[in-house]
C-alpha cells in the first residue's frame, strides 16, 4: 500500500505526467529484487481467488458507467485495437525472426499482445515442451512492456485530453453543442436512475449493493462456463453490468457507494505487481536485448496500424494509438491511466465529465478486445507453433 501511495503522490505532484502505476511498478520491482519478500502480496491475502472475485465485481461496476448504446458504439475502438495487434504480429514475426530464432519470437509475442494470462499460458507451454531456456521470457516480456506502455499511453492520453479540452471550451456555452449534450446526458443518467427494487432507505445498505453486484458477477461467470470460454467471462461481466444498470438492478458506481471500490482496485493492482517477483535482474539482463527489440517492433507495428486507421474511423491519432496500446496492460491499468489524466487535465467537473465520457469507454473496450480476448486466442495458437 505504501508503494501504491507513493505512486499516487508522484502522479498528483507531476499532474499525471508520471503515471502512478508506473512508479508503483518500479517500486515493486526494486522491492522484490532487494528486501521485500516475494510472497508478501499473497501473505496479505491477495491470492488468485481474491483476484477472481475482485476482477468480476469491478468489471460489473465498469459496466454501470456505460449504457448499452455507448458500448455498442465502441466497435471502432475494438477494430483499431485488434488491427493494432495485427500490426504487432506482422512486424514481430516477419522482422523479429530475422534477428532471433523462431521459438524466441513465438515465446515472446503473446505476452506483448496481452496481459499476465497470455504470459502464464506461454510459460506453462514452454515448460511442457521442455524449452527451459526460454521459460523466463514470457513473464519478463510482460513486465518490461508494461513499464514502457504506462508512460507512453499517459503521454498520448494527455495529448488527447488537451485536444478535447479545446473542443469543450468552444462548445461549453452553446446549449445545442455536442459538448453540452454529452454532459447533460451524463447528469441525467445519474439523477434519473431506474430502480427495480424500490425499498425504503433503511434497507439500502452497503451489503445490499454488494450482494446485487455479486449476483450479476456470478451469473456472468456461470454463463462463461456454459459457453466453455468461447466468450471471456470478463467481457460477459462488463456486458451484464451494462444491462443490470440499464434495467435498474444496480446503481451507477455501485461499489463506490458500498465503500469497497478502492480496496478491490488496490488489491487487484497489488496482485498484478506481485508478478514482478517471478524474475530477477540477472534473468532480465540475459534476455534484455530480445525483449527491447521485440517490444520496439511490436509498438512500431501498433503505431503504423493506428496511424493508418485513425482518420477512416474518426479517431485522433493519439486516441487510436492509445487504444492499440491497451494490449500492453489492459484492465485495471487502462481505467486508472484514463481517469488520472481526465482528472488532472480538466479544469472543472463538467470538463472532466466530457473528457471521461469520450476517452474511458474507448480505452476499456479496447483493453478487453486485446487483453481479455485476442491475447488468449493468440497464446493458444502460438503454443502449437513451439
Amino acid at each position: 500500500m505504501v508503494f501504491l501511495l507513493i505512486g499516487e503522490w508522484v502522479s498528483a505532484a507531476t499532474k499525471a505526467y508520471v503515471p502512478s502505476i508506473f512508479i508503483a511498478a518500479v517500486l515493486f520491482a526494486i522491492g522484490f529484487w532487494t528486501i521485500v519478500p516475494k510472497n508478501i502480496v499473497t501473505q496479505a491475502s491477495y491470492t488468485p481467488q481474491f483476484v477472481g472475485v475482485a476482477m468480476s465485481l469491478l468489471l460489473v461496476q465498469m459496466g454501470s458507467l456505460m449504457n448499452l448504446k455507448e458500448l455498442l458504439n465502441q466497435w471502432k475502438a475494438v477494430c483499431i485495437a485488434l488491427l493494432g495487434i495485427c500490426g504487432t504480429l506482422l512486424f514481430t514475426l516477419i522482422i523479429g525472426s530475422f534477428f532471433f530464432n523462431w521459438k524466441t519470437v513465438i515465446a515472446a509475442v503473446p505476452p506483448l499482445t496481452g496481459g499476465i494470462v497470455a504470459a502464464l499460458l506461454m510459460t506453462n507451454g514452454l515448460k511442457a515442451a521442455g524449452i527451459t531456456s526460454l521459460v523466463a521470457l514470457p513473464v519478463s516480456m510482460f513486465i518490461m512492456h508494461s513499464m514502457i506502455g504506462y508512460p507512453l499511453t499517459a503521454v498520448l492520453l494527455r495529448k488527447e485530453g488537451k485536444r478535447l479540452s479545446v473542443i469543450y471550451n468552444q462548445g461549453k456555452d452553446d446549449p445545442n453543442s455536442e459538448v453540452t449534450k454529452v454532459i447533460q446526458q451524463h447528469k441525467n443518467a445519474e439523477t434519473t436512475e431506474k430502480s427495480l427494487l424500490k425499498l425504503p432507505d433503511r434497507y439500502q445498505t452497503p451489503i445490499f449493493i454488494i450482494a446485487r453486484v455479486a449476483i450479476v458477477a456470478l451469473l456472468a461467470n456461470w454463463i462463461g462456463l456454459l459457453l466453455h470460454g468461447a466468450i471471456n467471462a470478463n467481457v460477459i461481466c462488463l456486458i451484464l453490468g451494462v444491462i443490470a444498470h440499464q434495467i435498474g438492478f444496480i446503481e451507477t458506481n455501485a461499489l463506490d457507494k458500498a465503500k469497497i471500490f478502492n480496496w478491490l482496485m488496490y488489491g487487484l493492482l497489488a496482485y498484478i505487481f506481485s508478478q514482478l517477483s517471478l524474475t530477477t535482474p540477472a534473468i532480465i539482463g540475459h534476455i534484455i536485448i530480445q525483449i527491447v527489440a521485440l517490444i520496439l517492433l511490436g509498438i512500431l507495428g501498433m503505431f503504423i496500424a493506428s496511424f493508418l486507421l485513425a482518420k477512416p474511423f474518426g479517431f485522433s491519432r493519439e486516441m487510436a494509438f492509445a487504444c492499440s496500446l491497451t494490449a500492453l496492460f489492459g484492465f485495471p491499468a487502462d481505467f486508472i491511466l484514463t481517469t488520472e489524466i481526465c482528472h488532472t487535465v480538466a479544469q472543472n467537473e463538467n470538463e472532466e465529465i466530457y473528457l471521461t465520457e469520450n476517452m474511458l469507454p474507448k480505452m476499456l473496450v479496447g483493453g478487453f478486445a486485446t487483453v481479455s480476448v485476442a491475447s488468449v486466442i493468440i497464446a493458444s495458437i502460438f503454443l502449437k507453433l513451439l
